[in-house]
């Protein structure tokens, strides 16, 4: 009986639930799980949670606190689900504030560990912004492991790969959201598809200049993107896809291929550099915008959700 494509995926790639339902992390079993705050409102509704989020909200100091503890409530019970890697996100509000986002890091770990979850299990996300990136390096010196996420293009991967991130998160579906819109009549498919070239990009100039950042391909509109990225480092999937891969079968080709550092690493980029060529890139620098608001507008619902529970 030939395997199913999740099967044959998860034999070369880390497969990672892009989710915060526990029941979808429980049938497809993912090394690592990723949140952000449109998870983590998804997972805050759900009946079941209602009356233990009610007591963590009306037991913080403040929404804030409120925010942290649920996320890492919920981090918490995914990190006894999975064996690997749990990342919890960074306020959206403090994208711009490498201080502020430092503080929140801190804040996160030790609550984790709280839980008795070590610093180990734990990705910080953070927006790809120079403030965020600033902000990871900091922390990977400090031992805290990263994610960059909301990254749109090279500029943004090498940055995050001068300051020694742990992991990015380069999102491949809105890449190809902003092409469409551009040119609808495109084919797009395949390797067409914008948002796959660029994570190939990335992968093949990290593995070519021995960089150690984890590329994990993340936001796929469709299986086509995965199959086409098969065999990069990491893919973070949606359980609707998890279950089209596991009720696909056929052949599952490896798509790419580490490699032993060919050249030396060039010269990190500056500050001007870096925000030089964001401004050239107009799909990333709206899609970065644009990802930072909606994060920002599911957190202010989760917000209301909260301030509501505190009643």
């Amino acid at each position: 009986m030939a395997e199913d494509l999740l099967t044959q995926l998860k034999a070369m790639t880390t497969v990672v639930a892009d989710t915060g339902d526990l029941d979808a992390i429980r049938r497809f079993s993912p090394t690592d799980a990723t949140t952000n705050p449109s998870l983590i409102l998804q997972a805050a509704q759900q009946d079941e949670r209602r009356a233990r989020l009610a007591a963590i909200a009306k037991s913080a100091n403040d929404i804030d606190d409120a925010l942290d503890a649920v996320a890492v409530e919920i981090g918490s019970e995914i990190s006894s689900l999975v064996p690997g890697y749990v990342s919890t996100e960074v306020s959206a509000r403090l994208s711009f504030n490498s201080e502020a986002t430092l503080a929140r890091a801190h804040s996160l770990i030790e609550r984790y560990a709280q839980h008795g979850v070590g610093a180990e299990r734990i990705l910080i996300k953070i927006a790809s912004t120079w403030e965020g990136i600033r902000a990871a390096k900091v922390l990977e010196r400090e031992g805290i492991r990263t994610n960059l996420t909301l990254l749109f293009n090279f500029a943004q991967a090498q940055a995050c790969a001068d300051s020694g991130v742990t992991l990015i998160s380069p999102f491949v579906g809105r890449i190809l959201d902003w092409h469409k819109a551009q040119d609808p009549s495109a084919d797009f498919s395949g390797d067409n598809d914008p948002g796959v070239q660029s994570v190939k990009q990335i992968y093949d100039h990290y593995k070519g200049h021995g960089y150690s950042t984890i590329v994990m391909g993340a936001s796929f509109r469709n299986t086509g993107e995965i199959k086409a990225l098969a065999g990069c480092d990491r893919l973070t999937i949606s359980p609707a896809l998890l279950e089209e891969l596991a009720q696909e079968t056929g052949s599952l080709e490896r798509r790419l291929r580490s490699c032993d550092a060919e050249t030396q690493a060039p010269e990190p980029q500056d500050e001007p550099e870096f925000r030089w060529s964001m401004n050239e890139d107009a799909m990333a620098t709206e899609k970065l915008a644009e990802g930072i608001r909606k994060f920002m507008a599911d957190q202010r619902k989760l917000e209301t959700l909260l301030g509501e529970l505190r009643k």
